[in-house]
């Protein structure tokens, strides 16, 4: 039996599920059986990207009072948080902004679930936990010492979710039944790209700074150049290196974490990347090639935030969850985000 039949006729909020990844995310899981209600503030999100199976409430993933109401009227029974500010160099210049809606918003919605007996948490988290690693590539034990806000709030939530999860364990006497007690998976992202197979999703973020989507962007002649921000890093050609991870590899990492808890799993932290990396160089040479256009590019300064290398080890996940990624080409993720931009001049 697979393992994703566990998720059949389930119940599962999904926060931020209009947004790039929770949109592909929720399309799975729809075509996985479940019963998918959608809330989001479209602060970065788009309707036409929930499917028309879910549920789609408008508002925001840190209303205790809405969150609670929403978990009750749908009989949820496991959550997946997207809904959170993403932007390093935004989360540098307005920390606030990032703690309020990425950290204290997490801490109302554990809240509401453990008011409610939701017992199951799947968490967006992001590799900016490890800030600069000690170690290439970055094992799910190694130091978590993020050097920017985006990182360490995201940290934060995974802290309030590991003492979640202790306080149930650490009661003496506790006899609770392991998927009775709060459970939760982080899935740290390294750098999230593509579009669906199908054409059919993408990134449509405004004003978006991922490498690969606004490489695409300039190709597509949206932009009039691209910036490489820092050539003078410690790596071969000098520019910062990224383990690059397909969104439909990555939202199928998110099933089988519901599909673990579902099934009793412990609590994890698990890394989701290829374990390659490429420079930034690299990916726009990769993006020159499946478009065809020479777009122009400029060196400058290096922004605040970024780390010079960030490359996963996904062994635990692979081991764990038997995560087999289908789409792991470089220039097969670099096609379909071309071919997605192209879409929507």
């Amino acid at each position: 039996m697979s393992a994703l039949s566990l998720l059949k006729n389930r119940n599962i909020l999904v926060t931020g599920g209009a947004g790039y990844i929770g949109s592909h995310t929720s399309r799975q899981l729809v075509n996985a059986g479940c019963n998918v209600v959608v809330v989001d503030n479209f602060y970065s999100g788009n309707r036409w990207a929930v499917p028309k199976e879910a549920i789609l409430i408008e508002g925001d993933a840190g209303d205790l009072g809405l969150i609670s109401r929403l978990l009750s009227e749908h009989r949820i029974e496991a959550v997946i948080h997207f809904a959170g500010h993403i932007v390093v160099p935004e989360s540098v210049a307005d920390p606030l902004k990032y703690h309020q809606n990425n950290t204290c918003c997490s801490l109302n919605l554990i809240t509401a679930c453990i008011r409610r007996g939701i017992h199951n948490f799947v968490f967006s988290s992001s590799a900016a936990v490890y800030g600069i690693p000690t170690q290439i590539p970055a094992e799910e034990t190694a130091q978590t010492a993020p050097i920017n806000p985006y990182g360490r709030s995201k940290l934060m939530t995974e802290w309030m979710l590991e003492d979640t999860a202790n306080s149930f364990s650490s009661v003496p006497g506790n006899a609770t039944p392991q998927q009775d007690r709060f459970r939760y998976v982080a899935l740290r992202y390294f750098n999230v790209a593509g579009a669906s197979q199908d054409g059919a999703l993408g990134q449509a973020t405004p004003d978006a700074t991922h490498l690969i989507k606004v490489a695409c962007e300039a190709a597509c002649g949206k932009r009039e150049s691209i910036q490489i921000y820092g050539t003078d890093y410690p790596t071969p050609d000098g520019t910062c290196i990224r383990d690059y991870i397909h969104v439909e590899d990555l939202a199928q990492a998110h099933l089988l974490a519901l599909a673990h808890l579902f099934a009793g799993g412990s609590s994890e932290i698990l890394n989701c990347g290829y374990g390659i990396g490429f420079s930034v160089r690299e990916i726009l040479d990769a993006v020159k090639k499946v478009s065809g256009v020479n777009f122009r590019i400029i060196e400058t300064e290096r922004r605040l935030g970024d780390p010079p290398a960030l490359i996963s080890d996904p062994q635990r996940i692979k081991k764990l969850f038997a995560w087999r990624p289908m789409l792991q080409d470089i220039h097969l993720i670099c096609e379909s985000a071309y071919k997605w931009e192209k879409r929507l001049n």
